[in-house]
């Protein structure tokens, strides 16, 4: 009788073990997320001063990043979502103050950004689209009156296609400044795009572009850009097109 009680025992204990191995074996291949990385929040040093402090989640940055100025003083903000900037960045004078906030959507830069003068008014708004500038801005005086007036492309000719085959166009600005750089192209779809546009060599807020006569069918307009430094030490651009009376100008 005893020795049927140990074997029935037996027969239990391994039929449980069985099951327990089994049990496990769901367990490990059921899916998850493993979590590759560090989650949580770093500091970054230099020396003794805290550079940033960057909120990370498997890894990746995702969440609030700080940086620092040596004092201690926020400097400025980034909101990350997986990786990629999002929402506003935001910049602060040394005496806390915010001075600036810029619009990301998914790492670049997209939509308008602001610009505040110490005492909190609004200093700029500036137009961005896919990470490029566009012309829109709007800059304010530090008493909330807003600056209006910007200068114009003035054109000046010389043609000389009838002896020589050159039609020089000149271009310099309305009130003769001289914080311009002239680009040849148009805006893309409203942005102005660097990679596309050529920089004209611009000295003294003046610059020139020279057209020759040539083969075949030409150029019927010419566009241009000028990107003037305004006295609040932003970009105004603005662009002009310029019809070409021949044809054959390339």
């Amino acid at each position: 009788m005893l020795h049927l009680f140990l074997s029935l025992s037996l027969v239990l204990a391994a039929a449980g073990c069985t099951g327990g191995k089994k049990e496990a074996i769901k367990e490990e291949q059921a899916p998850v997320v493993p979590d590759t990385g560090y989650t949580g929040i770093k500091q970054y040093k230099s020396g003794m001063y805290t550079v940033s402090e960057v909120t990370f989640k498997n890894g990746v940055r995702h969440g609030l990043m700080k940086t620092f100025y040596q004092g201690g003083q926020l400097r400025y903000t980034f909101w990350y979502e997986n990786g990629l900037r999002q929402d506003s960045a935001r910049w602060y004078f040394l005496e806390g103050q915010l001075f600036r906030t810029t619009p990301y959507k998914n790492d670049t830069v997209d939509g308008i950004q602001k610009q505040y003068y110490r005492t909190g008014k609004l200093r700029a708004e500036i137009g961005f689209s896919k990470g490029m500038r566009i012309p829109y801005i709007r800059e304010y005086t530090a008493d909330g009156r807003l600056m209006g007036s910007y200068p114009e492309i003035v054109i000046n000719v010389n043609d000389r296609y009838a002896g020589e085959g050159l039609y020089r166009v000149n271009l310099s600005l309305s009130d003769n400044g001289e914080k311009v750089t002239f680009y040849r192209g148009d805006f893309t779809d409203g942005r102005f795009d660097t990679t596309i546009v050529k920089a004209i060599k611009t000295t003294k807020g003046k610059a020139s572009v020279d057209l020759k006569k040539g083969q075949g069918e030409g150029l019927s307009s010419l566009s241009v850009i000028a990107e003037i430094l305004t006295p609040l030490g932003n970009k105004y651009l603005t662009g002009k097109k310029i019809e070409l009376p021949y044809n054959d100008l390339k």
